[in-house]
């Protein structure tokens, strides 16, 4: 067993972990809940597009059930091979799924706006499960390596795991066979880890980010013909109210992709070269420093298709009905008791 400060260090450690992510993970399933269920209550949002969304949605569900799981990889644990390798594998093939989902999502929103002539006879409307199978099965496959021999558990006792204290010997059910004691690094090889992120991660994000500017220049070209025809028009050679709206709106644009991006992208970015940095110096990390990078990083990445989804209306108008309605209900019901007062 362990000692009572390696003890109350993991019982500390697990308690900040669930204080900063249980209200994150409430706030994103509930949100998630809601985009869902108005995309399926109005009938017209049944297309292939938000079939797409729908299933993004389905996968940050799941990345905000497991949101207080991951940050606990960070932590070693006494667990077997079985269990250790389920609590380390399962998240990270609904975080991969998650990241997937997103690049599909997106790809299909650019070639919608790239190239619209060719948007229906793209193979993912064609073929709607295959491309459902490509954002869920690839992420599951390699999630699951580890599973299949890609492991360091018999490997050394990374930053002591399996001893009680520092400059103390392994603790006697720590064999290399026979080990307890469940860390990342005895789940995933540093080959795993860095081809996961430089490999999927980190080109997944650049994909993103290089869709959303590409759409942006498009819509700043497409918005200064709209003016350079509206003047022609109009026969004059100052902007008008019409133009000044235009670019007003085309600038919060830009400046809500950018705080979104600022807000979402960088913490995730920021924590994930942290841990590269902490992999390759072989160096023991501050555990509330690691949980805090940890938990905002991908609570915060969790949080996209949640600005996505609440910003369509479309997808929020059965909630706010059903908010207006019990809202109505409670203004009657409050009415009532002070008109029979007043009589």
């Amino acid at each position: 067993m362990m000692d009572c400060n390696d003890s109350r260090a993991l019982l500390s450690g697990e308690q900040l972990i669930y204080a900063i992510t249980v209200p994150l993970s409430t706030s994103i399933i509930l949100a998630n809940l809601v985009i869902m269920l108005g995309i399926a209550w109005n009938r017209q949002l049944h297309d292939t597009p938000n079939y797409f969304f729908f299933s993004l949605l389905v996968a940050d569900l799941c990345t905000g059930v497991a949101l207080p799981f991951i940050p606990l990889m960070g932590l070693n644990r006494e667990l077997s091979l079985s269990s250790c390798l389920v609590v380390h594998v399962f998240p990270n093939f609904l975080f991969l799924a998650f990241l997937f989902n997103l690049v599909m999502v997106h790809y299909e929103r650019y070639i919608c706006i790239v190239d619209p002539l060719r948007y229906s006879n793209l193979w993912m409307h064609r073929s709607f499960p295959l491309a459902l199978l490509v954002v869920w099965a690839p992420p599951l496959l390699y999630a699951s390596l580890p599973a299949f021999g890609w492991n360091n558990w018999t490997g050394p006792d990374w930053n002591n795991c399996c001893a009680s204290s520092q400059n103390t010997t392994p603790l006697s059910n720590c064999s290399p066979n026979k080990t307890t004691c469940c860390s990342y690094r005895r789940v995933f090889p540093n080959a795993f880890i860095y081809l996961e992120v430089y490999g999927l991660v980190l080109p997944a994000i650049l994909a993103i980010a290089g869709m959303t500017g590409r759409v942006l220049c498009i819509t700043r070209g497409q918005m200064k013909d709209i003016c350079r025809l509206h003047r022609s028009v109009e026969r004059g050679s100052q902007a008008s109210d019409r133009e000044q709206r235009l670019n007003l709106r085309y600038v919060r644009c830009v400046v809500a992709v950018s705080l979104t991006f600022l807000a979402c992208w960088v913490p995730y970015l920021i924590y994930m070269h942290v841990c590269i940095v902490f992999l390759i110096s072989d160096t023991k990390r501050s555990s509330t420093t690691h949980i805090v990078l940890s938990c905002s990083g991908i609570g915060s990445m969790a949080v996209v298709p949640l600005v996505l989804g609440l910003s369509n209306r479309q997808y929020t108008a059965p909630c706010c009905k059903l908010l207006r309605k019990l809202r109505d209900r409670w203004r009657r019901r409050r009415q009532g008791p002070e008109e029979e007062v007043a009589v």
